[in-house]
């Protein structure tokens, strides 16, 4: 047996690409956030986090501009020596506040983010019960916590189900430290976390809650302050995390919580103190993107005004969107050679979305997910409805 076996024998990906319905790396060569040049064409994109459409916006360009001139591209070293600047400071200041929490923490990524949480807060003596379909950085987050920690003591329940999680929390000792982890707005299906039952069985059953926020702020509720504010649900929250390269036009993350909570994750996190920090320009871009979204609550109205409509009008046509109550709307196909053959279609026809197959989502439910942002205009939108139709009755899945 050589090392390297498992690379020789992986075939799946090239006979894709041999069959032409390879869907992965696709190079954008010039992006206007709603519409992108790929393979020599304009697209119009439905595959995008950039929910706000603030990756292009003139004010957050030049503030990532005016810091690279004053802090140059780099930190150059890890938060925890050289690499803190007053920049990061006031950024995590002005999160908590925004998130209603007493303190917060920037990460390099939001992937970071989750895992240096995470892998901090929980021990082999902790016990994490987590939603079956939450982002992978949850598990990994936990993963890397067994790894420290020699070891983890882990319950996943069923998604979303309520009755499933207490079933669970009734038969554990009532003086077990938990904590219950789960994504906000789920990523690949847009659908919501029943926060209102989750936060009377933490209540109930002496949990704490983590939330996984990343699709959720600057998406939902009236400011854009996300599940939390949705379900006007807030002090039960103990953990709040979110990426910046979604609705903050960045890169990077944090958690947000009680001080003496981040205070730890601070000075524990290999994850935070072993990376460089953000660099400058990106943490200019999500203060800007963040001041943008405190000022302009109609461009998160018009976000969700247009998740409604997309819903509403693929369902009207037959099409199978699940429980999405988001500007994350799945169209659920089934096979994954299906799904690849409907987004090869969507492409030929001028629409990116995105195709997604197991693991990312349970076997047999291969979906093609299409996302919208604020700065999608209502032609674009009919012309993305008018190819799903035509597409779909071609195919046969309306």
């Amino acid at each position: 047996m050589d090392i390297f076996d498992k690379c020789m024998n992986f075939t799946r990906a090239k006979e894709a690409m041999e069959q032409g319905i390879y869907p992965y790396f696709k190079p954008i060569r010039d992006n206007n956030g709603p519409r992108v040049v790929m393979d020599g064409r304009e697209i119009i994109m439905v595959g995008s986090n950039n929910y706000l459409g603030l990756t292009k916006d003139p004010r957050v360009q030049e503030a990532a501009i005016k810091a690279i001139e004053k802090y140059g591209t780099s930190c150059s070293g890890s938060r925890f020596l050289n690499g803190t600047l007053e920049l990061h400071e006031e950024l995590e200041d002005r999160l908590a506040k925004f998130v209603r929490k007493e303190a917060a923490l920037s990460f390099s990524t939001g992937y970071q983010s989750n895992l240096g949480a995470i892998s901090t807060i929980v021990t082999k003596e902790d016990l994490i019960l987590t939603d079956k379909t939450n982002h992978a950085s949850i598990f990994d987050g936990i993963f890397l916590s067994a790894g420290i920690h020699m070891g983890a003591n882990v319950k996943r329940y069923k998604h979303n189900d309520m009755d499933d999680l207490e079933r669970i929390l009734a038969k554990l000792d009532p003086e077990q430290s938990k904590m219950i982890i789960t994504d906000g707005v789920f990523s690949m299906e847009g659908d919501l976390v029943n926060l209102p039952r989750l936060a009377e069985l933490a209540k109930k059953y002496k949990a704490r809650i983590y939330l996984d926020d990343a699709h959720g702020l600057g998406v939902e509720g009236k400011t854009g302050r996300g599940t939390q504010e949705h379900f006007n649900i807030w002090d039960q929250v103990d953990l709040v995390m979110c990426t910046f390269s979604k609705s903050f036009a960045s890169l990077g993350g944090f958690i947000a919580g009680k001080s003496e909570v981040i205070h730890y994750i601070k000075h524990f996190s290999r994850p935070l103190i072993f990376s460089a920090s953000i660099p400058p320009a990106n943490i200019a871009a999500v203060l800007k993107s963040l001041e943008i979204i405190e000022s302009e609550p109609h461009i998160v109205h018009r976000l969700q005004e247009t998740g409604k409509k997309m819903i509403r009008e693929f369902q009207s046509m037959g099409f199978n969107t699940g429980e999405s109550e988001t500007p994350i709307v799945p169209i659920i196909i089934g096979g994954d050679e299906k799904t690849f053959k409907f987004w090869l279609n969507l492409f030929q026809e001028g629409v990116y979305a995105n195709p997604v197959i197991s693991p990312a989502v349970p076997p047999d439910r291969a979906l093609i997910r299409t996302s919208y942002m604020a700065t999608h205009q209502d032609n674009d939108l009919d012309v993305v409805l008018d190819i799903f139709k035509r597409i779909g009755k071609k195919m046969d899945l309306i």
